[in-house]
């Protein structure tokens, strides 16, 4: 039975993949599309590549602005692949990465008709019960959604963020393109220090969180339990009744965008108290609650009237796991005392290195000049964004992948760092943030953190005792019933074929002829002097060695052939 669904999905994969590459072939893309077979994946893009030949425009642009305005052409998805790769110079080159921040995420806006057929869909008859009225005017339009104020039935001002009609259909053909063109490319391009299929999942998992509302309301609410004892640092309050996978109600904040905050407006003193605030609330996520606003760049930024700080848009966030902080808390120690062993062993356990690279002398050189860079450095005067930022490019330069969570730390305190150097820059950040660190450091090498994991080991090594019995009368019974076996994994058989399967064995039989010619020979030569007469043996003899020696010195030379 004919599959509808299916069949509408494949026309609307199929006239999305045209429109790919009609956009790629209009920004000087064409041959890139011929040299690597793209076309002959997507339907219809021979067709195209051959009907748009004559039109395509003269190269004059750099390639990364091409890339920069291909994805910003292609909408939705693409603009939010382009600005989560700018957050991975692990992944893409970094003059692309750097290319890739200026993609704008503001978008024409859509008719107010459109968005209130959304809301209705989405909260039917809640729409005249929860709000007294909604602004047709969107006072900011990104690619995935637009944000309209608003205000409720008891007089209370917010703002609401509804999901574009049509994006997640958009996103979901555009989803499948990317992991077929995923596919293509670890099939034809395998060296490329990562798995591009597995960067596409991982993206697809983010822009899932991006498009579901839910996911950044509960969010926002957790920021703001983590900072509820702390009037400096706000969040908006989530109204949950108006809010739905594509629709979210939040506070209004009344404030000041950073990014239209002139600075020159502010006192010195002004400049440094939002600056101590900001930086040390991201310090405190990423340091201490291992939960954190992965981009809190000036834009997404307010500063309130009564001085307090308040980050929006927490649909990306990032996550330390405890064994994660304390792998970094073994680097930035061991960085410090210039242990170039130790911050070996922690950059294999942060990051996807293989274990041999250890041994590799030019890693240990470049590690030692990483280390290096901070021979003066104590945990008091510890740059931590930078060691992160040092650290990040030496695992690049060595093509290792760097987990996502670790990149987007980096991210959040490199971005706020910049954002302090901008409003004043004669902040000592270092010295403001140094108890977050001081307190990672202690978590990792203090008394306390000594004695619970003596305590962890002491249960584990319980445990084992404990499962020993059992494991080996599991072991026993299975001998006992002939049903113990060993599993055994070949690596390397697969490469393999008839032809070198031949030539082995061509090689062990001839060496096995010349072997026995020359134990023969020698035979029959000792032979030939036990017995009186019988000089013929002597003459087979050396014969058989001559033949033998040949044939010996003709297996170099057949090799020697073989490999050219």
């Amino acid at each position: 039975m004919t599959d509808p669904i299916g069949i509408r999905r494949r026309i609307r994969n199929t006239k999305r993949a045209a429109e790919v590459i009609a956009v790629l072939i209009k920004h000087g893309f064409r041959q890139v599309l011929s040299e690597t077979g793209i076309e002959r994946i997507l339907e219809r893009g021979q067709e195209i590549l051959l009907r748009s030949k004559a039109e395509e425009p003269a190269i004059t642009k750099p390639f990364t602005v091409r890339v920069r305005e291909v994805l910003e052409e292609l909408g939705a998805t693409f603009i939010k692949l382009g600005q989560v790769l700018s957050t991975r110079p692990d992944l893409i080159p970094p003059e692309l990465a750097e290319e890739l921040r200026r993609l704008q995420s503001d978008c024409p806006t859509i008719p107010f008709e459109e968005i209130s057929k959304r809301l209705r869909e989405e909260l039917g008859d809640k729409v005249e019960q929860l709000y007294l009225s909604i602004d047709e005017t969107p006072i900011a339009a990104a690619s995935i959604a637009q944000v309209h104020p608003a205000i409720l039935r008891d007089g209370t001002r917010v703002v609401l963020k509804i999901v574009r009609p049509g994006v997640e259909e958009t996103i979901e053909s555009d989803m499948d393109i990317l992991m077929e063109l995923a596919a293509l490319t670890e099939k034809y391009f395998s060296e490329q220090g990562y798995s591009p299929t597995e960067t596409v999942r991982e993206f697809q998992q983010e822009l899932a969180r991006e498009v579901d509302l839910i996911h950044e309301a509960r969010v926002t609410d957790r920021f703001r339990q983590n900072f509820r004892d702390d009037p400096r640092i706000r969040f908006p309050l989530v109204y949950w009744p108006g809010t739905t996978r594509r629709v979210l109600t939040l506070e209004h904040i009344d404030g000041v965008l950073l990014s239209k905050l002139d600075p020159t407006t502010l006192s010195a003193e002004e400049r440094r108290r939002i600056v101590a605030e900001g930086s040390e609330a991201v310090f405190r996520q990423c340091l201490e609650h291992g939960f954190f606003h992965a981009d809190p760049h000036p834009g997404n930024i307010f500063v309130l009237r009564d001085g307090a700080i308040c980050f929006i848009d927490c649909g990306m966030t990032g996550r330390i796991d405890k064994q994660t902080m304390q792998h970094l808390a073994s680097l930035v120690m061991s960085v410090v005392q210039s242990d170039l062993d130790s911050v070996i062993e922690a950059t294999m356990a942060l990051s996807d290195a293989e274990t041999t690279l250890k041994f590799d002398r030019s890693f240990r050189r470049d590690a030692w000049n990483f280390v290096a860079r901070f021979d003066s450095a104590t945990i008091e005067s510890l740059d931590m964004a930078m060691l992160l930022d040092e650290f990040f490019k030496l695992l690049r330069r060595y093509r290792i992948r760097c987990p996502a969570d670790l990149v987007f730390l980096i991210k959040a305190l490199t971005t706020i760092q910049g954002v302090g150097q901008t409003l004043d820059p004669t902040f000592d950040l270092v010295g403001h943030v140094r108890p977050q660190i001081e307190q990672l450091i202690r978590e990792r090498y203090g008394f306390k953190a000594a004695q619970e994991r003596i305590k962890a080991g002491a249960l584990r090594y319980l445990s084992l005792i404990e499962d020993l019995p059992d494991e080996l009368r599991d072991v026993l019974d299975q001998i006992r019933r002939r049903e113990f076996s060993v599993n055994l994994r070949h690596q390397g058989l697969d490469r393999l074929n008839d032809n070198t399967i031949e030539h082995a064995s061509g090689t062990i039989a001839v060496g096995m002829v010349i072997a026995g010619l020359f134990v023969g020979s020698s035979v029959l030569i000792l032979a030939e002097r036990q017995t009186v007469g019988w000089t013929y043996l002597r003459v087979v003899g050396t014969a058989g060695l001559t033949i033998g020696i040949l044939m010996a010195m003709a297996l170099p030379i057949r090799w020697i052939r073989r490999r050219k």
